[in-house]
Order: structure tokens, then C-alpha cells, then sequence
């Protein structure tokens, strides 16, 4: 099956070697620590911050869902074009992978799903003013040198999904010039513009949603840099503050007021509760 894959972030060498080249007279040495002072790896200070995130990531899993109910019982979501084109986009991709994985082994696109994460981790490090002197991509893996292996850095691929951004761009540059909800049907007349915009978002979101599983599954040196629950934690409430800002753009009756309360009165919910059960133990 070939190499697994490992996109990962190392950090430049910063003139270690120039260091020490330095003449004894000029170096200084460490100062001892203290008796009393113990290193804590930063591992374990993130991975305490992903447990602390827990909550957050419970409070807004039951918003969404709760936001997608009221829009789909008393809204009719799922009888928009929106919703339809959107998770049909999404299944045919889902499909696409599973049967590639099944007839192959391995999932169709691998490669191009390597080039898209490494310039995704390109484009954030540009983003953080970093730099970048090394970008490989290969069939199968890739990985990328940059001297700012920061936390968001490391983790972008996993929550930014670079296709669904650029069809998005292009959506933007092209709306003031043709309005895409409004044009005539293309295809032989079997689909409006808009519908195929949709069609697209879903399977790009679906691309990037089925990969990251994948990956994530056969273990990343991306999340162990920054502690792995840590990492898994800040992945999951990042991907699905995006799917909230999909279902406020799209879903009638769900704004980012109605939204906002949502979280409100679900995190004062969750903190009633943990006081409750607190309260037994006292």
C-alpha cells in the first residue's frame, strides 16, 4: 500500500550550530533551577486545557443539534434545495471514498488530498508571518518546514477546509458579475448555477471530513506535537463552529442572535446541572 501518510510541522534550525561555534569565553552557562522547581511537559498542560474544553465542545454539540431540530421540524430545512444539494454533494463524495477504499485500499484523490494539506499548513504559516523553507508532496505523504510550528499551524488541515474556502472565493468574486441564485439553468436545463454551487460545498466538505477521519485514525505526529487530546478536542469544536456558521447562513429560522442564546441558555443549563451533581457529594 505504499508509505503512510505523515504531514507533519518541524521547526527550522535557528542557528544552533552558529551558537555553538561561539568562543568559551563568550558562552554563558545555564543557571541551575531551583530545588523546589520540576518541569511539566507542555503536552500535559494542553492535554489539561482539552479536558477543560470538554464542556465547551458538549455545550455546543447539543446548540447545533438543537438549532438543526427547530430548523428542520418547525422550519422545513430539510425540504430546501440548500439542505438536499448539499448533503447529496456530501454522500456522492462519502461514496467515492468508501468505495475506493474498498476496490483500492487506499482512498481516490490521496494525492491531491497530500498537496492540500501541506499548502493548507503554508497558508496559516503565511497567515502567522512564519516561513516556509520546505514543501514536499508525494503520492502517498508530505511534509512541510517552517520555523512557527504554532498551534494553529500544525492543525489548520483539520479544520479548514482549503476547497470549501476557494469555491467559496470564487462564489464571492463572481456574484457581483453574475448572480448565480438568479441565473437561468445549465446542464441541458437540469440544474440551476446555485444548485451546483451547493452540490460542490457539499462534496468538498465532505472531502475534507472524510480525510481528516482517515488520517486521524492512523495516527498524526500533527496531534502529538500538541498533546493528543488536546488536539482532538480543538478539531472537533472548530469543525463544528464552521457546520454552525453553514446552518446559520442556510437554515430559515436560525440567525447568529437566536444562535448565541442557544449556547446561553445551554452552558447556564450544563453548569446547573454540574453544581447539581457536586452538590450530592458535599
Amino acid at each position: 500500500m505504499g508509505k503512510a501518510i505523515i504531514p507533519e510541522v518541524e521547526p527550522l534550525d535557528r542557528g544552533q550550530g552558529d551558537r555553538d561555534t561561539l568562543p568559551a569565553r563568550k558562552r554563558r552557562a545555564p543557571e541551575p533551577a531551583p530545588r523546589w522547581f520540576f518541569w511539566v511537559p507542555l503536552t500535559w498542560v494542553k492535554n489539561f486545557v482539552g479536558v477543560l474544553l470538554l464542556p465547551v465542545a458538549w455545550v455546543w454539540t447539543v446548540s447545533f443539534v438543537g438549532a438543526f431540530r427547530h430548523a428542520t421540524v418547525h422550519q422545513a430545512y430539510w425540504r430546501t434545495e440548500d439542505f438536499w444539494f448539499f448533503v447529496l454533494g456530501a454522500l456522492l463524495w462519502l461514496v467515492t471514498f468508501c468505495g475506493s477504499l474498498y476496490a483500492k485500499g487506499e482512498p481516490w484523490l490521496l494525492r491531491w488530498y497530500v498537496w492540500v494539506h501541506e499548502y493548507t499548513h503554508a497558508i496559516w504559516t503565511w497567515l502567522s508571518n512564519g516561513r516556509v523553507s520546505e514543501l514536499k508532496v508525494y503520492r502517498d505523504h508530505g511534509h512541510i518546514l517552517t520555523n512557527k510550528p504554532t498551534v494553529l499551524v500544525t492543525l489548520a488541515p483539520y479544520f479548514y477546509p482549503l476547497p470549501c474556502v476557494v469555491l467559496l472565493t470564487l462564489f464571492l468574486v463572481v456574484r457581483p458579475f453574475y448572480v448565480i441564485e438568479d441565473a437561468p439553468a445549465v446542464l441541458w436545463g437540469w440544474m440551476l448555477p446555485i444548485q451546483i454551487f451547493l452540490l460542490l460545498m457539499g462534496v468538498c466538505w465532505s472531502f475534507h471530513c472524510t480525510f481528516t477521519v482517515w488520517m486521524i485514525r492512523r495516527g498524526q505526529s500533527d496531534l502529538k506535537m500538541h498533546g493528543n487530546l488536546f488536539s482532538l478536542v480543538l478539531i472537533y469544536i472548530a469543525n463544528l463552529v464552521l457546520l454552525s456558521l453553514f446552518l446559520i447562513l442556510t437554515a430559515p429560522g436560525v440567525e447568529f442572535g437566536t444562535f448565541a442564546n442557544e449556547l446561553l441558555f445551554n452552558a447556564k443549563d450544563f453548569g446547573k446541572g454540574v453544581w447539581a451533581f457536586g452538590k450530592k457529594f458535599r
